[in-house]
């Protein structure tokens, strides 16, 4: 059975070049694009048997590690590559620590995006040569460990339940949207607090906008 690999990115520039690396580790890999989230979601929706998403952090629809964490969330059995034209170790190791299964800078040629598929697709981490050591001897942030545990801890429901929490919506807006009763969406709220050990819905939604990267303005 062949490969298949979602390409989540909005430079069609840039997705071509994925492409030509995958066709080069992978000449029979099927390979799916998506320009922004949403389409990267409905790709995972309809294709439950991908093996690897390649995303990009601050594509349309996408702000910082919430892309990440949400399909970590959703999709666990799927592994998850950023790719990103922000180089900040602290970014990289912040990814790493939301199950990212490495981290592909933009800037690398044809020949490094090759090896880096490759060490990845062995179900190998990557992370570039030149950022390894640095990455891994930074100082570990245990709160935002902390964090990366408490995301995954929750169900793909709960975390959609939170996602909109943080965007602001009332527990009936909610339950309109997933089809759900609005007791369910308190019985989902209780364990949102509880997993993610606060208090009420602002303290949830601070929570949920730590994932977002400091500069999220910016285009990488």
């Amino acid at each position: 059975m062949s490969t298949r690999v979602l390409i989540a990115d909005d430079h069609p520039l840039f997705r071509s070049a994925l492409v030509q690396a995958l066709r080069s580790c992978l000449a029979d890999a099927e390979i799916l694009q998506a320009r922004d989230l949403p389409e990267t979601f409905a790709c995972l929706e309809q294709q439950e048997d991908l093996d690897l998403v390649l995303l990009d952090l601050h594509m349309p629809g996408n702000h910082g590690l919430t892309g990440l964490a949400s399909i970590r969330c959703r999709y666990p059995s799927v592994a998850v590559v950023v790719v990103s034209a922000n180089e900040d170790p602290q970014v990289i190791r912040r990814a790493l620590d939301h199950g990212a299964a490495g981290f592909i800078p933009k800037s690398s040629g044809l020949d490094e995006l090759t090896h880096a598929l490759n060490v990845v697709l062995d179900c190998r981490e990557y992370v570039p040569h030149h950022l390894a050591r640095t990455v891994a001897g930074m100082t570990d942030d245990q709160g935002d460990r902390r964090l990366a545990r408490r995301m995954a801890s929750l169900t793909p429901q709960q975390f959609r339940v939170l996602e909109m929490v943080a965007d602001g919506r009332l527990n009936k807006q909610i339950a309109d949207e997933l089809d759900i009763q609005e007791r369910t969406v308190k019985a989902h709220m209780s364990e949102i607090f509880h997993k993610l050990d606060v208090r009420n819905r602002t303290q949830a939604g601070i929570a949920f906008r730590r994932l977002e990267l400091v500069d999220p303005a910016s285009r990488v």
